[in-house]
């Protein structure tokens, strides 16, 4: 959470500081490079993003499904399902036990997105997508997504980035379309 409250910080600032003035009306961009490949980065993609993505995945003890609606306004709401299950041992033989709800990880959420081109630690560019968002738990609003992963690709059908359950290609591809979870 520490780390997290960090990030957000060091983006609050690097925002900021992005921005100079320098006595014209025209900003002067503290990174003109990055500024440029952002508002690229954008235009090639936004069209692509925008729109209703779904995402479901099962494996041996976990089994997830998200789906995401990205707005053209920087908005975003979404609804994941995750679900776990443990191998017990009953008489001598392995089972699984029936699957369960991930604490914290189950429900609606509502934030922001947007894609920026950064450099890494190493000074290389990335492409990135940042998704920030808060379950809809007016009683308890937990963060739900503070997250910038490296942005793969968008197009009709397919939206790519770093997730939480990557492929064995590395990255998470999203279909295009509304869905419910299979289970």
């Amino acid at each position: 959470m520490k780390t997290m409250k960090i990030w957000r910080l060091a983006f609050a600032m690097l925002a900021a500081l992005s921005l100079t003035s320098c006595g014209s009306d025209e900003p002067q961009w503290a990174d003109p490079e990055a500024h440029e490949k952002t508002e690229q980065l954008r235009e090639q993609y936004t069209p692509y993003i925008v729109g209703t993505w779904h995402y479901e995945k099962t494996i041996e003890k976990q089994r997830a499904f998200e789906r995401m609606t990205f707005n053209a306004d920087g908005t975003l709401n979404g609804r994941r399902k995750w679900q776990s299950r443990k191998v017990v041992t009953i008489d001598g033989q392995e089972q699984y036990t029936d699957w369960e709800d991930i604490p914290d990880e189950n429900g609606t959420f509502t934030g922001t997105w947007n894609l920026v081109w950064e450099r890494n630690s190493s000074g290389v560019g990335e492409n990135r997508i940042i998704l920030y968002a808060l379950w809809d738990d007016e009683d308890n609003p937990i963060i739900a997504y503070s997250h910038n992963p490296l942005f793969g690709y968008a197009d009709a059908t397919t939206l790519q980035f770093a997730g939480h359950w990557q492929n064995s290609d590395g990255w998470t591809s999203y279909e295009r379309g509304e869905a419910e979870p299979s289970f």
